[in-house]
């Protein structure tokens, strides 16, 4: 008998904690649920650093641990003999790079690199204002009014018209993401990720 009391509290102990991991689970995978139907969208580099190479651009701000990718690494993987534009390191990106939000909700877009960004709104994409890291691209013309964002900086995004929004980073033109914004009424929040 006291076997059996002791795998029904075991059994309902892990019922709990499954009920409340599922709970926290929905929470962190679905932002929109957390914050109203508001979205986050980071932005990421892995820059060194411990790497005296980054110090002439602005150096990095990540704190050692974070980032690995040293400057010879991003330079090396910036371009590609099979391609005749830049490729750009895969650890400078925006995450998610494809999203769905609401007409009337935030987009928040935080800088959680070592280095500066921008989230600049291009009718096409193309390349940005640094000449080097836009090999074989013709410049966004947005791209000449964009403005910085500082790594730990975040900016919101909140005066979207209900369609399809690209948006790319100035300085490195390889960032690239695309909003959807729907209509209030379509508010379904499936597939944001």
């Amino acid at each position: 008998m006291r076997r059996i009391a002791v795998v029904r509290s075991i059994v309902f102990g892990g019922t709990i904690f499954a009920v409340m991991l599922g709970a926290w689970t929905t929470l962190a995978t679905h932002p929109a649920l957390a914050d109203g139907g508001n979205k986050k969208l980071d932005i990421y580099d892995n820059c060194d650093p411990r790497d005296p190479g980054w110090a002439p651009t602005g150096g990095c701000l990540l704190e050692p641990r974070e980032g690995d990718v040293t400057l010879a690494e991003f330079n090396r993987l910036l371009l590609s003999p099979l391609s005749a534009a830049v490729v750009g390191h895969p650890s400078w990106r925006f995450d998610p790079s494809y999203l769905r939000v609401t007409a009337g909700k935030r987009l928040r877009v935080t800088n959680e690199g070592g280095r500066d960004h921008t989230f600049t709104q291009v009718a096409n994409f193309g390349g940005g204002v640094v000449p080097p890291l836009s090999v074989g691209l013709m410049p966004a013309p947005e791209c000449a009014a964009s403005s910085r964002i500082h790594p730990g900086d975040a900016v919101d995004v909140t005066v979207l018209k209900p369609g399809l929004h690209t948006f790319q980073c100035c300085i490195h033109p390889w960032m690239r993401a695309a909003v959807r914004v729907n209509p209030p009424e379509d508010d379904d929040e499936s597939g944001d990720r």
